[in-house]
């Protein structure tokens, strides 16, 4: 795995390839020994769970492994979410939690997603030491190890995954009596929790995708393939659909009609629903630099403000956490409820949505109406130096001229690729066609520079 080891979302790769059962091994390892000082503990305890890929199985073990190599106690969840592992992590009191999945990405795929005491994924500059410590541990045999009483213990953690349902169906204030709804557990992760999860709500549910065999998760179903939801809401007339991923840490909707409502009208409707009953703090709602202008001129019409950040629902919890505000999210649905989670939860987006059709009677689509959403234009421009061409003054003069131009009707975006030499340029505006000319004619301009 060449390159910065922590991508957007933990550590990420084509499972006994570039993930290895020997990277996995060390990343532990190093977490282990980071989390544990960080927080003077001197044998941490681990709770780790994983999604139902059958790498999964093999990267588990080299997972235990690694934690009781390093002393830890260790407590396996078994197959459940992200954000469940997220709670457990936060309610046993463990150290660390270690969460072995690819979350949307297909099955070839796997990754590790780490969580400190209380459930929070890690800031950059502890993802950074975690980094050097396993470059040490990969060139060097000779580091110290526990031997003896100091190896840590394995055990399994009883009623994981009904602790984690028990924590959700907690925040349901009312029955979802009389809605018929779809959900595709994306063969993954939430299968077996979330048709249990709605029904118990009160929901009348109908459930595909939940069928997880260790090969099929995301394939062709799931948030990233939303035909089958539209096809199954419609077939079944369904009041709405719920789309998950692959750990279920997002959740995504299709109106009964099978019109798509993406995170942000989801967001919209959320924080709209908390500021009615005056418990949205702050009256400030935190999302990315990728939420739709639209968006921003909803929640800017209700008299709440808008926070926001970089892509990646990490930030959005640090913004979240630093400001002690209440709900954040980005466009791909990925949304925390600081009061009742600590990472995003796509369960409990969706019984939050839910509860909001039970509250008001409304259908999802005259939910998410609020928001009229601009029509976007994104254009990926391969570049020789990604960071050198975003820093150009001729790039800055041309934006600069775009947004004269667009004013409050429409917003650009310029953004380096994490990963590739690529600058994603995104324009939004009035229309499809104002907003495609001047996508294209940005790129041009980045292109030229290049």
């Amino acid at each position: 795995m060449g390159g910065r080891l922590f991508g957007t979302d933990g550590v990420r790769g084509r499972a006994n390839d570039d993930l290895t059962p020997e990277l996995a091994l060390s990343v532990v390892r190093a977490a282990a020994s980071v989390l544990a000082d960080r927080d003077g503990t001197s044998r941490p305890v681990a709770v780790v769970g994983r999604d139902p890929r059958a790498s999964g199985e093999m990267l588990e073990a080299a997972v235990v492994a690694g934690l009781a190599s390093a002393g830890a106690q260790v407590l396996r969840a078994g197959v459940l979410p992200t954000p469940a592992l997220a709670f457990l992590t936060e309610s046993t009191g463990a150290d660390l939690g270690v969460m072995i999945s690819a979350s949307h990405n297909p099955m070839p795929d796997n990754g590790i997603k780490l969580f400190s005491r209380g459930g929070h994924k890690l800031p950059d500059a502890v993802e950074a030491e975690i980094e050097r410590i396993v470059t040490v541990l990969r060139r060097r045999t000779d580091t110290h190890r526990p031997v003896g009483a100091e190896i840590g213990r394995v055990g399994d953690l009883p009623r994981a995954a009904d602790t984690y349902v028990d924590h959700l169906l907690s925040t349901v204030d009312r029955p979802l009596s009389g809605i018929r709804l779809v959900v595709d557990g994306a063969h993954g992760a939430a299968a077996a929790i979330a048709p249990e999860v709605y029904r118990r709500a009160g929901a009348e549910v109908h459930a595909i995708g939940c069928r997880p065999d260790g090969w099929n998760i995301n394939d062709g179903v799931g948030s990233t393939h939303l035909g089958p939801l539209v096809e199954a809401v419609r077939a079944q007339r369904a009041d709405l659909g719920i789309a998950h991923d692959g750990d279920a840490d997002r959740c995504l909707a299709v109106t009964a009609d099978g019109e798509v409502v993406d995170g942000d009208a989801i967001l919209a409707v959320c924080a709209l629903a908390l500021h009615e009953r005056g418990a949205l703090k702050e009256d400030t709602v935190v999302a990315t630099v990728m939420s739709n202008l639209g968006f921003h001129h909803t929640m800017r019409d209700a008299g709440i403000a808008v926070l926001t950040t970089a892509v990646g629902d990490r930030y959005v919890l640090e913004a979240l956490r630093a400001r002690g505000l209440s709900l954040g999210g980005e466009q791909s649905g990925h949304l925390v409820f600081l009061e009742h989670a600590t990472t995003g939860d796509g369960l409990l987006t969706a019984l939050a949505l839910l509860s909001r059709m039970a509250e008001t009677g409304s259908s999802l689509a005259r939910l998410a109406s609020v928001v009229h959403r601009l029509p976007q234009t994104l254009v990926n421009v391969p570049v020789s130096d990604r960071l050198a061409v975003v820093e150009s003054d001729e790039v800055a003069g041309a934006v600069n001229a775009v947004e004269a131009e667009l004013g409050d009707s429409g917003r650009v975006l310029l953004r380096p690729s994490g990963t590739e030499q690529l600058v994603r340029v995104m324009v939004e505006a009035p229309t499809q066609r104002q907003a495609d000319e001047v996508a294209n004619r940005l790129a041009g301009v980045v292109a030229a520079v290049s």
